[in-house]
């Protein structure tokens, strides 16, 4: 177990030196210079003089390596730059706002989950009820319906025509109910198709025919077999979507002013706030890792066939 960690923990750096990689070679295919970007985030008139200055502050003169290896020593340091528009740190500022994107994601996620696993789970031991064809349904709409499209169609009815929720902004729970649900439906949908899939092969399996000819009860068989089996692949969905929650909120943010890191990003491009896209690029692909790390865990502690399979491929 303790070779199959460690295996997994060496495996997220050549990945992160890619993300760093990328971060730093996208300010030499991006047409904005960052001296001048820097300039005019200032409102300072750019001359060739001063821009040269700022390109030598910057590193920019530099060649491409002697950058890369820099920018690996600054995130080491957990050391981001200053953003050009606040002229504060980028990471006091990622700091201020994502505890209200987790606050969101969170939201969101609660709601994915209080909602699928019941739905997933009936609907797959009622086949072709009205139970599951009213999953699939929401399983279609909910995976074709764009997320700024049902943002706007909440706020709609909801805070114009009912007044129910506040339009934007945060401070109480209502604030927190549209924004989730927009946010959770395309969850919804995915964790109720994962999780009928896996309880209506579950209940094909060998060990379900054995326990009813026991003579088990069939609720009994359900919830400590049928249901502990088919949770695992809807674990895996959950950690492929963490880091995505954590970073995809940016639409969501934006329709609804939600003062959150997707919506700081969004405003560092219209500002060609090049710093703080760069530490946004290198938090999404870490948030990405280390959700992946945890689900390999959780898996690894709910199925330890998993570790045994990686020792003996060894």
């Amino acid at each position: 177990m303790g070779h199959y960690i460690l295996k997994r923990v060496i495996s997220i750096i050549p990945v992160f030196l890619l993300a760093a990689l990328l971060t730093t070679g996208m300010i030499h295919l991006s047409p904005v210079d960052p001296a001048e970007a820097y300039l005019t985030a200032a409102h300072i008139q750019p001359t060739d003089e001063i821009l040269d200055q700022k390109r030598h502050e910057f590193g920019l003169d530099q060649p491409f390596f002697i950058q890369y290896v820099n920018s690996i020593m600054k995130i080491c340091q957990l050391d981001f730059g200053i953003s050009y528009v606040s002229n504060k740190p980028v990471l006091d500022e990622v700091i201020y706002r994502i505890p209200t994107t987790i606050q969101l994601a969170i939201g969101s996620l609660l709601i994915a989950v209080l909602i699928s696993v019941p739905l997933g789970f009936l609907a797959g031991i009622k086949r072709n009820s009205i139970i599951d064809h009213f999953s699939r349904l929401l399983s279609f709409f909910g995976a074709s319906i764009p997320t700024f499209w049902l943002g706007y169609i909440l706020v709609f009815f909801f805070s114009v025509k009912l007044n129910l929720f506040p339009v934007e902004g945060i401070g109480t729970w209502q604030h927190l109910v549209l924004p989730s649900i927009t946010l959770a439906l395309p969850l919804i949908a995915m964790y109720t198709r994962l999780l009928r899939a896996s309880v209506l092969e579950n209940l094909q399996e060998p060990y379900v025919l054995f326990a009813r000819t026991r003579g088990i009860k069939e609720k009994m068989i359900m919830a400590k077999h049928v249901l502990r089996m088919a949770i695992p692949p809807m674990i895996t969905g959950l950690g492929m979507n963490l880091g995505k929650l954590l970073t995809g909120t940016i639409i969501v943010e934006s329709v609804f002013s939600w003062p959150g890191f997707g919506r700081y990003f969004i405003e560092a491009i219209f500002n060609r706030d090049i710093p703080v896209i760069q530490c946004y690029v290198l938090i999404a692909a870490s948030l990405f890792i280390l959700s992946n790390l945890i689900v390999d865990l959780i898996q690894m502690y709910i199925d330890p066939r998993i570790s045994r399979k990686e020792g003996h491929q060894r």
